[in-house]
């Protein structure tokens, strides 16, 4: 039996397989959610790749091997930013795909199929390119999350500035009226410091507050 018609056949143990692998790491939905979205299209996909190149002529093993289909690395790549959506960690992304190869394996040693070196090599490098390929993705997709992060940080630290300032030349003006001597502190000059400082103190807490919650790394060196 070729390796597509195996992996055909039994293309809904495969994907079973893997959600309990899955499981293992995670809730059960969890896993079930990544899972459903990346491995059965991968396993298509290997699978059109197999027939390919059964149907192309003899490689001998020192020939160079034919790339990965840019339809692996798409959607690999729609994967891996899919599992930081929903706030997994770049080690699923590996995992997934290295359950792919063991369930495949050790479906195939049950089940007494062999798998011919040709055949293994296409596994190993589809499976290799779809892992790099949903990593970088999760990479790009993280670093797009943490400058997005970044650029609503600025805006607010923009904001708290301008606000801070505003307050504190209130408070110095106020204060630099009551020091002349003509107003007392008890007046509404004195009222009015009196709630400038009250607005930077709760200003101040409100936005280290704010910090804390955007910046995972904030909360860190809080903790």
């Amino acid at each position: 039996m070729m390796l597509h018609e195996f992996l055909t056949s039994n293309r809904q143990l495969l994907i079973s397989r893997c959600r309990d692998n899955v499981a293992k790491r995670f809730e059960p939905t969890e896993g079930a959610a990544t899972i459903d979205h990346g491995v059965p299209l991968f396993l298509q996909q290997l699978v059109e790749t197999l027939r390919e190149e059964q149907s192309t002529p003899f490689r001998s093993a020192d020939s160079e091997p034919t790339p990965a289909p840019t339809e692996i690395g798409r959607a690999a790549a729609v994967h891996g930013a899919e599992l930081l959506r929903r706030g997994f960690s770049i080690d699923q992304v590996v995992h997934d795909y290295g359950d792919v190869c063991q369930c495949v394996t050790a479906l195939a040693v049950e089940q007494e199929v062999s798998i011919s070196t040709d055949e293994f090599r296409t596994l190993n490098r589809c499976l290799d390119n779809a892992i790099a390929d949903a990593v970088a993705s999760f990479g790009s997709a993280r670093q797009t999350s943490i400058d997005r992060q970044a650029e609503t940080l600025q805006q607010r630290l923009v904001s708290f500035s301008a606000e801070h300032q505003r307050l504190i030349d209130i408070a110095l003006q106020s204060l630099a009226a009551i020091k002349t001597g003509n107003i007392g502190i008890s007046g509404a000059t004195g009222t009015l410091l009196a709630q400038a400082l009250g607005e930077l103190g709760s200003l101040t807490d409100r936005t280290l507050l704010e910090i804390l919650l955007a910046s995972p790394s904030a909360k860190t060196v809080s903790a």
